[in-house]
């Protein structure tokens, strides 16, 4: 470049003598001293002439030279230059054409600046042992649906179903040690148990539950039929409860508080409510809550689906399910369960007070037709024989619950993939294990998906793949006690899991039907799935993806696919307690719900006839979305989570508050504090955004630091102003507590009550108060201002980036 520069130099030079000045740097203690030349015929020697450093001397008086000379000189310094004018030419537009080629190839082009993913073409280095070249998404995709392909989903599923699996059992310590046998038999850095000391809640053999009429002197009477003893709700209240009966329809509060309104008390009578809707804790949570003495709980033939081709629940089975309003041991809330652990003598609040106890249809319809008063509303009406439906009261009847409580272990196995740039980063996939019944649905499939997710994982590292962070496949125990074994886990590990764990994949419930299909997730998550079912066909319909089918009558396919978490999945607890984003799959029935959930005929047989034998592909589609989900999580440079969606959430609660904002101006309230909160959000969300597309990705410690302000955005939001032994479930969005956006809602609906309010309970879990309360509100609105507050300036990144007026 230096001989390209003095060439121009001396073509703009005019000497008055025929020779040729060329200028060069001289080496020398004196920086920009430049030596002149004078190369004529006679090559005389003249002392060097001293200039500014790059500075050319000007041409002589016109006339002193003729200007064919000048042309000449120009002419022989271009002849000299384009050769190295030529290169640099080649040099400028071969790094543009690169430049531009790896910004177009590194940008989302399905997404747009909704997501930060990384496209497909992006390359994922093998390791050194490898004798394979670069891997791109498409090879990592295809490698991953080849391995896939090798396992034997339905064999697996069938065997699990057949062997008995209750927490603390025999059976269930035999197939954990199967279960840690199979996963030492593959790939993985690390495989291990950690096993806690639970407190369970049995049937009493000796002495099972009862039911029995009471005539108007209170002597109990016959006995009516409980057909299967195994049959309970664990967590129940234990003894007796005695009163009249009362039908509740799914026992939710609204339901509650329209008897009430109807002039049916609820306060010291019996409930008879129907399977469904809601969990079983929540309906006992709310008859609790309105001064009911009991609960029962039936599954109705209206909630299931009549198809004859399909079979259908005998009316003769009852259904299981836990009341505890919770996850994790009842009896160490907050704590984990390890041996020998000294708690504290405190047990769940959300532990009932009320015995519940599930019975058949056939049972229920014996009570149904013995209830007078008023006929209910049309859409409670069921299909039992007792028509029509009536709320009550009708006769006395006294519940007895003898279940007792047993310290017991139970073991969570783990298996781990280390990761190449980011091993302290976890990808955690899960299934719970154990069962009460045969479990086929419940938790065979999940454990079939995740131990064939294993293998392939397993088999891909044997072939070169390497993941940047780590993968974390876990088998939970307890799962049918609620979540027990993950919740104590976790409660082991939050210091822990919540700067390391980025995003957990739940197995459960995966396969209860193949009409359509549901994701419970975090809105961080959302982006990511709509990404992956267009890659992902059909089980059912030929030619088309799982996208192109959830799409197909509703072009919102969000509205169709996506659902909340619910307390009862094995992920509510990774969200709303950990500050960890999580997913569920599931594949239901159109309108109906599997009929043999949580029953002794949840068998690999009915399974199969419900889907009309396309079981084996509808858990390979679980399989395959779970698996590429898991490589773009643990792979990617950039965490593919989306967190400018949590201002729209925020945007959407907001609504429902604008509602009543001239209620509060009334009051001289205002709601701004929040909105202002929010737009600070919205504003650190599109910094970090346009960040992350201005920077380098080669640049390993930039992407880490942008990857670590990603993955905690959920963290971001468990309220750090209340006590996780309080409130364990922290989550301003999705927890439990007054310190949710919900209860706020709750709280300011209060407002047009008009009397009412002392009667209304809040659908946050918040017991009902005395009306709308100025104070209470106050502190609501600094509890969710600040943490949304809290979450906008950790997502600016440093304290010197925050830029907010609040």
């Amino acid at each position: 470049m230096e001989q390209l520069w003095s060439l121009l130099q001396g073509a703009k030079r005019l000497s008055p003598r025929p020779s040729q000045t060329i200028y060069k740097r001289v080496e020398g203690t004196q920086q920009g001293r430049l030596e002149e030349e004078e190369e004529d015929r006679e090559e005389e020697a003249k002392p060097p002439a001293r200039f500014c450093p790059m500075e050319l001397r000007g041409p002589e008086p016109h006339g002193s030279r003729p200007g064919q000379q000048t042309l000449g000189l120009w002419a022989a310094a271009g002849r000299r230059a384009a050769p190295y004018l030529f290169l640099m030419a080649l040099l400028i537009f071969t790094g543009a054409f690169l430049l531009g080629y790896v910004a177009f190839r590194g940008s989302c082009q399905a997404c747009g600046d909704d997501v930060l993913v990384v496209s497909e073409d992006v390359n994922y280095e093998t390791g050194p042992d490898s004798h394979q070249g670069t891997l791109y998404w498409s090879d990592l995709q295809a490698m991953f649906l080849r391995h896939l392909g090798e396992g034997n989903l339905e064999d697996t599923i069938r065997q699990t179903s057949l062997r008995e699996r209750v927490a603390g059992s025999a059976g269930m310590a035999a197939l954990t040690q199967d279960v840690r046998a199979a996963l030492l038999r593959q790939k993985l850095d690390h495989v291990w148990t950690d096993t806690h000391y639970v407190g369970l809640q049995f049937p009493d053999r000796a002495h099972p539950n009862t039911l029995r009429w009471v005539d108007a002197a209170g002597k109990p009477g016959e006995q009516l039929p409980l057909e299967d003893p195994d049959v309970y709700c664990p967590y129940s209240a234990t003894g007796n409860a005695t009163g009249k009966l009362v039908y509740a329809h799914y026992g939710r509060r609204e339901d509650l508080q329209h008897l009430r309104a109807r002039g049916v008390e609820t306060a010291g009578r019996l409930l008879l409510v129907r399977l469904g809707v809601i969990s079983f804790a929540q309906k006992v949570a709310s008859a609790q809550e309105f001064g009911a003495l009991g609960v029962l709980i039936y599954p109705d033939p209206a909630d299931f689906s009549q198809d004859p081709h399909k079979p259908g629940l005998s009316s003769h089975r009852a259904v299981y399910g836990h009341v505890h309003l919770g996850t994790g041991d009842p009896y160490t809330p907050g704590f984990p369960s390890f041996n020998q652990t000294q708690f504290p003598p405190v047990q769940s609040s959300g532990l009932p007070s009320i015995p519940a106890q599930p019975i058949s249809a056939d049972t229920a319809s014996i009570l149904l037709r013995k209830l007078e008063g008023p006929v209910t509303p049309q859409e409670w009406q069921g299909w039992l024989p007792a028509s029509p439906y009536r709320l009550g009261p009708g006769p006395g009847l006294r519940l007895g619950v003898n279940n007792h409580k047993a310290s017991t272990p139970i073991s969570n196995i783990f298996g781990c993939i280390e990761g190449r740039s980011e091993p302290d980063h976890y990808v955690v996939i899960g299934a719970q294990r154990d069962a009460w019944g045969p479990g086929a649905a419940k938790s065979a499939v999940g454990t079939a998906i995740l131990l064939e997710l294993v293998r392939t994982f397993s088999s891909m590292v044997s072939n070169g793949f390497q993941p940047r962070r780590s993968l974390l496949f876990i088998s939970w125990d307890g799962g049918d006690f609620g979540s027990v074994g993950s919740t104590e886990w976790l409660e082991g590990y939050l210091s822990l899991l919540h700067l390391k764990a980025v995003v957990y994949v739940s197995l459960d419930n995966a396969v209860l039907g193949d009409d359509k299909f549901h994701a419970k997730t975090s809105p961080l998550l959302i982006s990511l799935i709509e990404n992956i079912l267009k890659q992902v066909d059909s089980p059912n319909r030929s030619g088309q993806t799982l996208y192109e089918q959830v799409a197909f009558n509703n072009h919102s396919w969000d509205a169709e696919v996506i659902r909340p978490l619910p307390m009862d999945s094995s992920a509510y607890s990774f969200t709303a307690f950990a500050g960890v984003p999580a997913v569920e799959f599931s594949f239901v029935e159109d309108g109906q719900v599997y009929p043999f959930l949580h029953t002794k005929d949840d068998t690999y047989e009915n399974l199969h006839k419900m889907l009309r034998g396309r079981l084996p592909a509808v858990a390979l589609a679980v399989a395959q979305l779970a698996g590429q989900l898991l490589i773009r999580l643990s792979h990617d440079h950039l965490l593919p989570l989306d967190f400018g969606r949590y201002g729209d959430v925020v945007l959407r609660h907001i609504g429902s508050l604008n509602e009543f904002s001239g209620d509060l101006k009334a009051r001289g309230l205002t709601l701004q504090w929040v909105y202002s909160a929010r737009g600070d959000y919205i504003r650190a969300a599109e910094k970090l955004r346009k960040e992350i597309y201005s920077s380098e990705e080669s640049d390993e410690r930039l992407t880490r630091m942008y990857n670590v302000r990603i993955m905690r955005v959920e963290f971001y939001f468990l309220s750090q102003y209340v006590s996780p032994a309080d409130s364990p479930f922290r989550h301003i969005f999705l927890g439990c507590g007054d310190h949710t956006l919900g209860a706020l809602l709750d709280h300011v609906r209060l407002l047009r009550s008009s009397g009412s309010g002392a009667l209304e309970v809040a659908s946050s879990g918040v017991a009902p108060g005395l009306g709308f309360q100025e104070s209470r509100f106050r502190r609501q609105l600094a509890l969710l201002t600040w943490t949304l507050q809290g979450a906008a300036n950790a997502l600016s990144g440093d304290v010197w980036n925050i830029d907010n007026n609040f």
